[in-house]
């Protein structure tokens, strides 16, 4: 079949197509037929139902599944013919009438192809690699953590300080009056933990149990009570109890607690730094990540689908609204546009597009060994690893998100022998930051 594609802008196109009546009419009947050997119609038995009626009853459903099939075969082969590479999904509509010729359905659809993806020089771009040494100094404090999780308290008679726990009532009130919120009893607190307002913890140390203080608290602005936000009240304080605080001591029994079956504190600290070096080690591949898509975003030039980024907006709101949903929301209540997530939407589907030139360009495609390694790893968390990993080998499906960190695995280990790495040394807690980027701002911010 010859077919013309009529261009209308960068990315979208057009074309004609056309369905003979006879070829819809052959197929009709056909159907029906099939159809009246098993339709069910109130009195008549399967199969003995008049095929007038059949038509009647079925007619019209089967006519308009028949042209939708057959415009799209038509369509399919169109874009087998000129090999093209649909972005999103093409909108069919009927032509005229008096355009048409008689004896045929003429139809036309418009849709949009893949961009041309210009890739930038990538061995401009530099990448900053985190070198850490994982240091006995950082086991120590991990296990320092740990013993501080493990808490307990014991009560004393002396004053309150840092890090004790008090047990006291308090009541405030503003302009005089008890106020919402403003009051417990036997409420637990550790000084100096932050779990109160600044005033609030610095009348607390040298209390001792019995003894009441009051003092002025002044609230926020924007605190979370808008009934008290911005105002003062008058707090009345009175300490029940202090209780110091117990760390559990660094032995046998506390590795035991933390699972070594011999009591090894040695044990305990091997596993506490083999801990800390995975996750030296997944946090780099992250900051790693993040750097090589940024580069990816800056470095590539295309013009984007408006099929994709509309159809990500509407998965992104609809994302959006059913974890609102989740966490208590109302869906009468939540007013969600796809248009407000159209700047995000536009970054995703060029990520994606340039990600997607890449790993075809560079053939950065997982391979097999790849993909069941990381199932394997992600297996061994389970009683019966060998059953997980049959289990995702069952079905394609199963395999996918797999096969995406794999490739996204290759795409960041490709990128670091092509773009300039500039290797920085840092200490474990600086690079376990949560605030620590090393991406590079992106254009037009502050």
């Amino acid at each position: 079949m010859q077919s013309t594609i009529e261009t209308i802008s960068q990315l979208e196109r057009r074309v004609a197509l056309s369905v003979p009546l006879e070829t819809v009419e052959k197929e009709v009947q056909k159907r029906l037929t099939r159809l009246s050997k098993t339709a069910k119609i109130a009195g008549f038995r399967p199969g003995k139902v008049p095929m007038k009626m059949v038509t009647q009853q079925y007619g019209a459903q089967v006519r308009n599944e028949v042209i939708t099939d057959q415009v799209q075969n038509s369509f399919d082969e169109v874009v087998r013919e000129h090999g093209l590479r649909l972005a999103g999904y093409p909108r069919v509509e009927p032509k005229p009438a008096n355009e048409g010729q008689a004896n045929q359905l003429e139809f036309q659809a418009t849709f949009e192809v893949y961009p041309e993806v210009t890739l930038g020089d990538l061995t401009k771009v530099e990448l900053t690699r985190p070198q850490v040494e994982v240091t006995d100094a950082d086991v120590d404090r991990t296990l320092e953590v740990l013993r501080k999780q493990r808490t307990t308290f014991k009560k004393v008679e002396r004053a309150a300080q840092k890090d004790d726990r008090v047990t006291c009532d308090f009541i405030g009130r503003i302009d005089g009056e008890p106020f919402v919120g403003g009051q417990a009893h036997d409420y637990a607190m550790v000084v100096g933990a932050g779990q109160m307002l600044p005033e609030f913890e610095a009348a607390t140390p040298g209390m001792k149990a019995g003894e009441t203080r009051r003092f002025p608290l002044a609230f926020p602005a924007d605190y979370h009570g808008t009934d008290v936000a911005g105002k003062t009240a008058e707090f009345e304080l009175t300490v029940k109890e202090v209780a110091e605080p117990h760390l559990p001591p660094l032995d046998e029994a506390f590795a035991r607690l933390l699972g070594m079956a011999d009591g090894s504190v040695e044990s305990l600290r091997q596993e506490v730094k083999s801990n800390l070096q995975l996750q030296v080690k997944n946090r780099i591949e992250a900051l790693m990540r993040e750097q090589v898509l940024a580069a990816m975003r800056q470095h590539t030039e295309m013009t984007l689908p408006k099929s994709l980024v509309e159809m990500e907006m509407v998965s992104m709101a609809q994302r959006m609204a059913g974890n609102l949903q989740k966490q208590g929301m109302k869906p009468e209540d939540i007013k969600l546009s796809p248009e407000m997530f159209r700047k995000q939407a536009e970054e995703r589907v060029k990520l994606s597009l340039a990600v997607s030139e890449v790993v075809q360009k560079y053939q950065l495609q997982p391979k097999a060994g790849q993909v069941r390694a990381l199932v394997t790893e992600v297996a061994q968390t389970y009683e019966e690893p060998e059953a997980v990993v049959r289990w995702h080998f069952e079905k394609p499906e199963r395999l996918e998100n797999y096969e995406a960190l794999a490739t996204e695995h290759n795409l960041i280990e490709w990128m670091q022998t092509s773009a300039r790495v500039i290797d920085k040394p840092m200490t474990q807690e600086e690079v376990m930051a949560p605030t620590l980027s090393l991406a590079p701002a992106a254009e037009g911010s502050a």
